[in-house]
């Protein structure tokens, strides 16, 4: 059965596998890594003398300010029963906020002016979506969208900061996806497509009409980064004419591409930092085993060695900035540490720690993730990672794969807070990036299209397998556990891979392909022919969607499950995951089932979510 598997990395796997001697850690409790984030959503105001950011008050989050150069913060909202979920500064005395309606993933916006007063609610119909667009202010107003007029489409607004009232600005014609603003508040570039096909339009002047710039298949990329000092240019993250989106410079009055930037021959860049004050990018990341920075200009190079010296062995990401860039918010992590938020200030290059993104973790009792290699049972090249419980022997170990929420998202180096939860439990965590993940190219992000229940589940057991085979992991002892789609494919392991799994947990996972498909919501709708095209078609590919969905495939389960829901999760019918389970249980396979009513997708309740972690614990324990 596994006999398709390589040997590769040799050297490598032995060093990996041979890392042993540490004490064995007691188990830590549910709460030390999923209890809310304390404190989070740091941004700078654009003079840089103020930070707003998001901080647990009465269980849920709330809205917070303080200086940059003074610790004592002031409370702005007090919400008791639903959460501010994002802020941003809209200028430097005035807060653009976004904040739960209710708990069906609606939301709905306000502005509050820095000292608390003047609460300004944005009226809007019952079911839209506000999304923030630009918060540079012009005239007094900033740009937002909303899908007001048409669920399925977002049209652009002037907010006006002083009363609240938003005014139309573009109408969308029917067809744009994504609007993109100027640095003097123009939307002057917009994403469309007929849903298959993607077309960027550019319009040199407000008040002229939109023209197509570049036309691409949905297989290919060509998405804006920022805007280039003369306006006639832009950045963009393109995998034209080649495998790996690299960072280019495109003519918008021609649609030729000017300059190639940077491109890497092993992975897509993933980020890219861009200056508003040089109107160009200057640094870009890309990641194959852990994050590769490049820089593009020296003083960004500089600023992150001078952090890089004060935080030794952390990765450093940049989460915001103020206008002058002279001060900027700064977040460090590894794999053992989630890390913790500064503010740097070019001028004396001093670091000023904010607060740590979780307290509770102690990163020298947590676990080291390693990157592997190995390959698929048709010769494809796989990336993961492997990580290993402290104090083990390293040999014939319980395992529990983690596959991703994606499909097309992909697995990063660093801390994980689910990792280090089955790690801390003595298990060894498997994450593979199968044929469908982002991050390697087109070709192998391309490959994952309608195999969901194929080669991209045959990518994951194809990993399993190269543990057994080299004595890391116990073959009596896997389980498999994930969230979205990785619950989905907890669900299509076992009942392909039946005497593999002595368990399965899915939380949220999609059981009915057909179900998933008819609840994309409204705005997503524009995408649908292209989803369709990715997962399948549920009116021409019927015995593909079937043989792919887990719900008409109960004979073949024999394995015990733990599957938690949330009641109003629109990508699942909870009337089918009821009957579902009910089938299971009539056919005597051991199915533990957690139903939130009230919950969505991702359960926001902070006890919810806690307690759905204690079962799961419980059940690993069990049957592990």
């Amino acid at each position: 059965m596994i006999g398709w598997i390589k040997k590769y990395s040799y050297i490598s796997v032995l060093f990996l596998f041979a890392c042993t001697g540490e004490q064995k850690n007691k188990v830590l409790p549910v709460e030390a890594f999923f209890a809310n984030t304390h404190q989070f959503n740091y941004r700078i105001s654009p003079n840089g003398e103020m930070l707003c950011f998001l901080r647990l008050a009465d269980g849920k989050q709330n809205l917070f300010v303080r200086a940059t150069t003074d610790s004592v913060a002031q409370q702005l909202t007090f919400l008791t029963d639903i959460s501010v979920r994002s802020c941003a500064w809209a200028g430097n005395k005035t807060l653009l906020c976004i904040k739960e309606k209710d708990s069906l993933n609606r939301f709905s916006a306000f502005l509050i002016d820095v000292d608390g007063s003047n609460l300004r609610e944005l009226k809007t119909k019952a079911n839209t979506k506000v999304n923030v667009l630009d918060t540079r202010v012009h005239d007094n107003t900033v740009l937002i969208t909303v899908n007001e007029e048409n669920e399925s489409l977002f049209d652009v607004y002037r907010l006006n900061l002083s009363t609240g009232e938003k005014s139309i600005y573009v109408k969308n014609p029917g067809n744009i996806f994504t609007w993109y603003a100027n640095s003097a508040g123009e939307v002057n570039l917009a994403l469309g497509g007929d849903g298959v096909n993607e077309t960027l339009y550019y319009r040199e002047r407000k008040k002229t009409d939109f023209k197509p710039l570049a036309t691409n298949n949905y297989q290919n990329t060509l998405e804006p980064v920022c805007f280039s000092d003369d306006g006639h240019c832009i950045y963009a993250l393109s995998n034209l004419k080649r495998d790996k989106l690299a960072l280019v410079k495109l003519d918008c009055r021609t649609g030729e591409e000017k300059q190639l930037l940077y491109e890497n021959p092993e992975a897509d860049i993933l980020e890219v930092m861009t200056s508003e004050k040089d109107k160009k990018p200057v640094a870009l990341s890309y990641e194959i085993e852990k994050r590769t920075v490049k820089f593009l200009n020296a003083q960004t190079g500089d600023m992150f060695r001078q952090i890089n010296e004060q935080l030794p062995g952390r990765e450093i990401q940049i989460i915001d900035k103020d206008s002058a860039e002279q001060r900027f918010i700064v977040r460090s992590f590894t794999d053992k540490n989630p890390g913790a938020f500064f503010v740097y200030h070019v001028a004396d290059k001093k670091l000023d720690r904010l607060s740590a993104v979780n307290p509770r973790i102690d990163p020298a009792k947590m676990c080291e993730m390693q990157a592997i290699t190995f390959e698929s049972r048709d010769g494809l090249q796989l990336h993961g990672y492997l990580t290993l419980p402290n104090g083990s022997n390293n040999k014939k170990l319980p395992c529990v794969v983690l596959p991703h929420p994606g499909p097309s998202l992909r697995n990063v180096w660093g801390y994980s807070p689910e990792v280090q939860f089955l790690a801390n439990r003595g298990y060894a965590v498997l994450q593979v990036n199968f044929r469908g993940s982002s991050g390697y190219g087109k070709a192998f992000l391309n490959a994952g299209s309608k195999e969901w229940s194929n080669k991209m589940q045959h990518d994951i057991y194809d990993g399993v397998q190269w543990l057994v085979q080299k004595g890391v992991v116990d073959p009596d002892r896997i389980g498999i556990f994930g969230y979205g789609f990785g619950g989905y494919s907890a669900l299509c392991q076992v009942i392909q891979y039946p005497q593999t799994y002595r368990c399965a947990a899915s939380y949220s996972g999609y059981i009915n392909l057909f179900s998933y498909i008819k609840g994309f919501p409204a705005y997503v709708r524009p995408y649908k022919q292209m989803l369709t095209e990715i997962v399948g078609n549920p009116e021409k590919d019927i015995e593909y969607l079937k043989s792919a969905s887990p719900v008409f495939q109960v004979d073949k389960i024999k394995t015990p499950l733990f599957i938690a829901q949330g009641g109003k999760d629109s990508r699942v019918n909870v009337t089918e995951t009821n009957q579902f389970v009910k089938e299971l249980q009539r056919k005597n396979v051991p199915v533990e089932y957690m139903l939130f009513e009230n919950e969505t997708q991702l359960f926001k309740d902070n006890e919810h979510k806690l307690e759905m972690y204690r079962r799961l614990s419980a059940f690993l324990e069990k049957y592990l």
